[in-house]
């Protein structure tokens, strides 16, 4: 097992990311996660098969559609819709999976199995934004999320 921090600090020395989930609505959490990725100098890339744009940028239907690949996914989708993003994860060669659990809920136990038998690094729970240029707000939600276990301390 590795602890959180370190984990998160694999996950975001990839800099082609994918952000799953983001939505035509501005205001959703992926849509703030993909605008934070970007604001920190990612090369970010919306996915959302019900979509052909996201935040002015060309949105793909699935991570195996990004052209030269990504490094990293950060998944904010169901928990059932992580299953499937899982395995395209691991099929396209993605290195680490990010599933986001704060106050909603991605995390798949199956997509955990299958990303870990495949070899690829997976966080479940949590969110970048308590690592990524992470705000006081962020860093205290990250505390009190792994006193309740919404956010593990090692992965």
């Amino acid at each position: 097992m590795t602890d959180l921090r370190t984990a998160a600090g694999r996950f975001l020395e990839e800099k082609r990311v994918a952000v799953v989930g983001v939505s035509r609505n501005p205001a959703e959490t992926a849509n703030a996660i993909y605008k934070k990725f970007k604001d920190n100098g990612y090369e970010v890339f919306p996915v959302n098969p019900a979509a052909t744009e996201v935040e002015g940028a060309a949105c793909y239907p699935s991570v195996r559609d990004i052209p030269g690949g990504v490094g990293a996914a950060m998944l904010v989708t169901t928990p059932e819709a992580s299953a499937q993003v899982a395995r395209d994860c691991a099929e396209s060669g993605v290195k680490w999976v990010w599933m986001h659990r704060s106050f909603g809920d991605s995390v798949s136990e199956e997509a955990v199995e299958h990303l870990r038998a495949h070899g690829v690094g997976v966080i479940p729970g949590g969110c970048p934004m308590m690592f990524l240029d992470a705000d006081p707000f962020h860093r205290t939600m990250c505390w009190m999320l792994q006193l309740v276990g919404r956010v593990p301390r090692a992965v």
